[in-house]
């Protein structure tokens, strides 16, 4: 891993945790890191941004509501038991940018990260974990009542 690479990975964690207090926008977080994998518009594309599809791993988890009653603030979150987690990304299928967030996860610390986020309809919810330079994932759906991506 390059110096270059590092740095992203810290500051996209950063950023995510800034957006997630309210203290930074999101539009202000996408300003200051790379825009291009958050901006594709479905599931293949955001998935091959990532380096690919995942396998399937009962050692990810993703902790999300079984039913959200306000789509605009949807408390997700997702872990690994996988050695070697050096990021952690959560997309919901059906969003208009389906990637909605990345984090960079330090060595030695807890691959676990959570946050809230806008879930426009009913949807699996991804968590894809890389680990040991391979991707991972688990999906749960979770149930909106009520949109929050206006649409």
């Amino acid at each position: 891993m390059n110096q270059t690479r590092r740095d992203a990975l810290k500051t996209t964690g950063a950023f995510a945790t800034l957006v997630s207090l309210g203290i930074v926008t999101q539009s202000q977080a996408h300003a200051a890191l790379e825009r291009a994998s958050f901006e594709v518009k479905n599931l293949a594309d955001a998935l091959k941004a990532l380096g690919g599809t995942p396998a399937n791993s009962d050692q990810v988890t993703v902790v999300a509501p079984d039913i959200a009653e306000n789509g605009a603030v949807v408390p997700i979150g997702a872990s690994s038991k996988l050695a070697n987690t050096t990021d952690i990304f959560l997309i919901v299928e059906k969003n208009p940018m389906p990637l909605c967030a990345a984090f960079g996860i330090p060595a030695g610390t807890l691959p676990e990260v959570s946050t809230r986020l806008k879930m426009g309809q009913s949807s699996n919810v991804i968590a894809v974990v890389k680990a040991d330079g391979k991707l991972f994932s688990a999906t749960k759906e979770t149930k909106v009542t009520l949109g929050g991506c206006g649409g």
